[in-house]
C-alpha cells in the first residue's frame, strides 16, 4: 500500500492549516510503518496501481483538476474536503438547484458547490473534519452520509511538554493574550480582533503571517500603534520559542469567521492555554466546554469573551481531552483504517 498525500499548488507557500495536517500526518503515518509519500506532478514516470492510494486535502477549484483526472485514469482517491460555509444547508441546496437550468444553457459554467459536489462524489470515501461539516455536505452538497467518515484534525503531542520558560526570558512576558495565525484574509477577522485587543489592558502577544493586501496593511499600521501589542512577524513552526509561546500566555484567542477546527488553537490547548475561539466550522466539537464563544462578528462580544477567560484560572481538562482524542499517533492510526478499507 502506498499513500500519495496531495493538495493545492500553493500550499507550502500559504503554510496554513492543510499544510502542517498533511505534513504531521505524513510523519505519522511513516512512523507505523506506512510507505507515503508527497504527490508530485512533476513525476513523468509516475504510474499508479491498485495498491496507490491518492488523499486531497481540500475539495475546490484548486484541487478540481486533479480529482477528474485521478478519476479519468481509474485511481483511488480519498477526500478531507475542508471546508465550511456561514450559508445554511438548505441555502446551498436551493442555489445548486436553480443553477441547474443555467449549467445547460452555459455548458462551461460551474460553481464552488458543483466543484465540491463532484470531488465528493468521485472519491472512494469524504473524511470531514468535524460533524458540522459532514452535515453541511450531506444536507447540502448531496453528498451519501454512508461515503463519509469522519477524522478528526490532529496535533503534536511535544506541545504537551511546552516549557512556558524560553518565552518569558526572550520577551519579558507572561500570562498574556496570544493570537496565532494570518492577518489579511478577511476570514481571520483581523480587524475586529485587533479592535477588541486594543480595548483590553491587558499584555497581547500577535505572532502572524500578514499578508501585503489592504487589510493586512491596516492590521499591521492598527498593531504598530497599540502599547499593548506585542508583534512577532512569524516562527517556524518547530521552533522552541513556537511552543513556548503557548504555554507562556494565559488566553488563546482564535475569534475568527470559522474554524474547522483550528490547529493552532489545539496546540495552544494542549500546552495549557485558556481557549477563546469562534463557535463556527465544529470548533465545539473539539474544544467542548473547554473554550469561550464568542459572536466573531462582534467586537464586543470578542471582549466579553477574552475577559471572560483571563479571569478564569488555566486547568488541565482541555490537554486531557485532546491527548485522548486528537494526538497525530491517534489519527494516523484511524486513517490507516480508511486507506486499507479502501484499498481492498
Amino acid at each position: 500500500m502506498r499513500i500519495h498525500l496531495a493538495s493545492y499548488q500553493s500550499i507550502m507557500l500559504n503554510r496554513g492549516g492543510p499544510t502542517y495536517k498533511i505534513l504531521h500526518l505524513k510523519s505519522a503515518l511513516e512512523d507505523i510503518g506506512i510507505d507515503v509519500k508527497l504527490f508530485d506532478m512533476w513525476d513523468f514516470n509516475l504510474k499508479l496501481t491498485k495498491d496507490d492510494l491518492i488523499h486531497i486535502f481540500l475539495a475546490n477549484i484548486s484541487t478540481y483538476a486533479l480529482a477528474c483526472n485521478l478519476k479519468l485514469y481509474g485511481a483511488k482517491y480519498v477526500v478531507n474536503p475542508i471546508i465550511f460555509s456561514n450559508h445554511p444547508a438548505w441555502k446551498i441546496k436551493l442555489y445548486q438547484n436553480l443553477e441547474k437550468p443555467l449549467n445547460k444553457l452555459f455548458i462551461r459554467s460551474i460553481s464552488d458547490y458543483k466543484i465540491i459536489n463532484s470531488i465528493c462524489i468521485n472519491a472512494e470515501i469524504v473524511l470531514p473534519n468535524t460533524i458540522d461539516e459532514s452535515n453541511l455536505l450531506a444536507k447540502g452538497m448531496h453528498v451519501k452520509r454512508e461515503k463519509m467518515q469522519i477524522i478528526h484534525n490532529g496535533v503534536e503531542k511535544r506541545f504537551a511538554e511546552a516549557d512556558a520558560s524560553l518565552f518569558k526570558k526572550k520577551y519579558g512576558l507572561k500570562d498574556f493574550i496570544l493570537y496565532v495565525g494570518h492577518l489579511g484574509p478577511e476570514r481571520k477577522n483581523g480587524k475586529n480582533i485587533i479592535k477588541a485587543l486594543q480595548q483590553i489592558d491587558h499584555p497581547t502577544v500577535i505572532i502572524a503571517d500578514i499578508l501585503h493586501n489592504k487589510e493586512g496593511d491596516w492590521c499591521r499600521k492598527e498593531i504598530e500603534r497599540s502599547k499593548n501589542i506585542t508583534l512577532i512577524e512569524w516562527l517556524k513552526h518547530d521552533d522552541p520559542l513556537f511552543a513556548s509561546a503557548y504555554a507562556a500566555c494565559h488566553t488563546f484567542i482564535l475569534p475568527t469567521k470559522y474554524e474547522t477546527p483550528g490547529r493552532a488553537a489545539l496546540e495552544a490547548g494542549l500546552a495549557g492555554a485558556n481557549i477563546v475561539i469562534t463557535p463556527h466550522g465544529g470548533t465545539k466539537e473539539y474544544f467542548s466546554e473547554f473554550a469561550e464563544y464568542p459572536n466573531p462578528n462582534s467586537v464586543d462580544s470578542i471582549i466579553s469573551a477574552i475577559m471572560i477567560s483571563l479571569s478564569k484560572k488555566k486547568t488541565k481538562g482541555l490537554r486531557k481531552r485532546i491527548i485522548k482524542n486528537y494526538t497525530w499517533e491517534i489519527i494516523a492510526k484511524q486513517t490507516i483504517d480508511v486507506y486499507k478499507q479502501v484499498i481492498k
